[in-house]
């Protein structure tokens, strides 16, 4: 509402008018950018279940409940906790009557994947899962690079030993991207990684109608 300065003078504000609707809205939502490799993958499993493409789950890690605080009876605070034992990988299920059983990594590393990032019972659960017919691998991630790639057993094994054998304790970025799967990055679903497991299905199929 305009009014007068004392004197009859008029006052005209120089701020141009605002619109309070407009003040209100809220910033644009760029849904899931961002998301970690845990959450990409179990909304990529999820995606598949629902479609009846495969069963995959993320593994349940068994703790063992020591010390409970009750602040509020609607509340329950854990104080302490330990796990039960060691876990194996995070992820296993079916697809087309194959076991598969992998483990998700993520690295802000731009060059190089660190190897202790596993621990040798992972490894030699993935082992075990391969010599009775199963599948095993694992999804990497370069989050800074935002690439992904998935890396069958056989190869992580290699790298293994060769520290174990007194070598590098990690695996470059070039080895990784030659003999790793990059797994692109869509919206549904996030990280569609079983055509790349097809590919090893039909492998042995092609190897042997290569030889007839």
């Amino acid at each position: 509402m305009p009014f007068n300065y004392p004197g009859g003078k008029s006052f005209t504000s120089n701020k141009p008018a605002t619109n309070n609707k407009l003040s209100k809205i809220k910033p644009v939502s760029y849904g899931k950018r961002g998301m970690t490799l845990e959450e990409d993958v179990n909304d990529t499993n999820n995606y598949y279940l629902s479609r009846g493409l495969a069963v995959i789950h993320k593994k349940p890690t068994p703790v063992q409940i020591v010390q409970v605080d009750y602040p509020k009876r609607s509340a329950a605070v854990i104080k302490e906790a330990y796990f039960k034992q060691a876990s194996t990988t995070d992820y296993n299920g079916v697809y087309k009557s194959h076991y598969i059983d992998f483990e998700a990594k993520e690295t802000k590393n731009k060059t190089s994947f660190p190897l202790q990032n596993f621990h040798l019972h992972q490894i030699n659960h993935m082992k075990q899962v391969m010599e009775q017919g199963g599948l095993a691998f694992v999804i990497i991630r370069f989050s800074t690079k935002e690439e992904t790639y998935l890396v069958h057993g056989h190869s992580i094994f290699k790298w293994w030993n060769r520290m174990e054998c007194g070598g590098r304790k990690s695996v470059t970025y070039e080895e990784i991207t030659k003999e790793g799967y990059f797994i692109k990055t869509g919206l549904t679903p996030r990280l569609h990684y079983l055509p790349i497991i097809d590919q090893w299905l039909l492998q042995p199929v092609l190897q042997k109608e290569s030889e007839e």
